[in-house]
């Protein structure tokens, strides 16, 4: 079983005396049900899951269940030996936004307090903004993303021992000694070729077969193109599934930003003619949006606009995927001929999504871009990070004159590279790229990862072994 921290919220959820719906949201071919499923069956005697998509394909029993009563006489058709109480029987409502009156049904299935129900979505977030009455007050919703890099090293071996001292020593600003150093970052560049989707974190895990792992992506990139369009507007389609297959080309461009009059190729187009197409390949977990900022203050959610717009694969293994496919030598091999730098931003993305945090970039005329930036809990202030794929890590003039400025308050900055050494200069600190495992929100940008399973901890499960 691959280890996934949002575990722990599922279970701690299921086991507190809240009376709320909890509510996966996330991208299909993520976890999303695997997880939920493992969870039920140890925490329930009876579970019960169905899937809503499969129900809407099939004989779409739960179609006209808009009442609880409606509901409970569908579920008794496929799982009445198994409804139990309260405490002992879980029904997890797969797909849910399959029939988004279920959504609002879950309000009134609360409020009997039956069963224990907890559901997930894949488009729950475009759902969500159709659905004409949405049960807010019944339903905690937790998104939920690919495999973190922290994830990938634990399902490849890694030992909580290592995983202790890289977030000590992140937090310290010390480096990893050499030969740990140069393994985690072994199993970066594995992670930049293998993402974080599961299947195709497994077939790795299992095989280190990279053309089958590209087999899985490849198909998991095709459902994406295919969900891109789904739900929407016959009008809409084209644009959706248009502008989620020009993130890889605009990835390679200077400015890595969406252009509107690219989409249709029609002059005079702005991106606010587009707006619901990108809310829904962001609501849908497929994109991740990158929103620019030019006068950075704290909190930076009260500083961002619509306009100069980057969108980011879901999962940096797709995206090399659609770069290289089966050739690995690019990225394991530091080739000097080749660019990585949108890899390496897509995995960055990637990561801080994934730990909570919205994603920003600075762009200013005079000086420049800064790759991203996230919110300093600790000195309510702005933290700018600069993402380096090549040797001259150290040469970043945008950054430079961004920290000049002093109206804007900057109390650090981050360099993240291949590089294996830990420095401080001129108020940058430059850090190991694997180091982003360690970014969070959490009261400071370090927040050690709580990794207890099954009553021990990896630790003691023997990894790491070899080193």
């Amino acid at each position: 079983m691959l280890y996934r921290k949002i575990e722990n919220d599922i279970v701690s959820h299921l086991q507190s005396r809240t009376d709320k719906i909890l509510v996966v949201d996330g991208a299909r071919q993520i976890g999303k049900s695997y997880i939920i499923r493992e969870v039920g069956k140890k925490l329930f005697s009876n579970y019960i899951e169905i899937n809503m998509e499969t129900d809407k394909l099939g004989d779409r029993i739960f179609a006209d269940a808009r009442t609880k009563d409606d509901f409970y006489l569908a579920l008794s058709s496929v799982a009445g030996d198994r409804m139990g109480s309260k405490q002992d029987t879980l029904i997890f409502i797969d797909e849910i936004q399959a029939y988004d009156h279920l959504l609002t049904l879950l309000k009134f299935l609360r409020e009997d307090d039956k069963f224990t129900y907890i559901a997930s979505g894949s488009l729950l977030g475009v759902t969500l903004k159709i659905t004409s009455s949405i049960p807010l007050g019944s339903i905690i919703i937790k998104h939920m993303y690919p495999m973190d890099f922290e994830e990938f090293l634990i399902a490849n071996g890694v030992g909580q021992l290592v995983l202790d001292t890289m977030h000590r020593n992140f937090a310290e600003r010390k480096q990893m000694p050499d030969a740990i150093h140069n393994k985690l970052l072994d199993l970066f560049k594995k992670y930049l070729l293998v993402g974080g989707l599961p299947d195709a974190v497994k077939e790795f895990v299992n095989t280190k077969n990279i053309t089958t792992v590209r087999n899985i992506q490849n198909n998991i990139h095709h459902l994406y193109g295919v969900d891109a369009a789904r739900y929407e507007e016959t009008h809409n389609r084209l644009k959706i599934q248009r502008i989620y297959s020009m993130i890889p080309s605009n990835l390679e461009n200077k400015k890595k930003r969406v252009i509107a009059k690219d989409i249709e190729d029609k002059k005079g187009k702005r991106m606010s003619d587009y707006v619901e197409e990108f809310d829904y390949l962001i609501s849908s977990g497929i994109a991740l949006e990158v929103k620019a900022i030019s006068k950075p203050s704290f909190p930076l959610i009260e500083n961002s606009g619509k306009n100069l717009l980057k969108l980011y694969m879901n999962d940096v293994g797709i995206l090399t995927g659609i770069f290289f496919g089966t050739n690995i030598k690019a990225i394991m091999d530091d080739m000097a001929s080749i660019n990585l730098g949108s890899v390496y931003e897509t995995v960055v993305a990637q990561e801080l999504r994934a730990h909570g945090f919205n994603l920003y970039y600075y762009d200013n005329k005079k000086t420049g871009e800064v790759d991203y930036l996230i919110d300093d809990m600790v000195n309510l202030s702005v933290l700018p990070l600069e993402i380096k794929s090549g040797k001259d890590y150290q040469v970043h003039s945008a950054l430079d004159k961004f920290l000049h400025i002093k109206e804007y308050n900057i109390h650090q900055a981050f360099v993240l590279s291949n590089a294996k050494n830990v420095e401080v200069k001129d108020g940058v600190t430059y850090l190991p790229i694997y180091y982003i495992a360690c970014i969070m929100p959490e009261g400071s940008v370090s927040s050690k990862t709580k990794t207890e399973k099954k009553g021990k901890t990896r630790d003691d499960e023997g990894l790491w072994d070899g080193l």
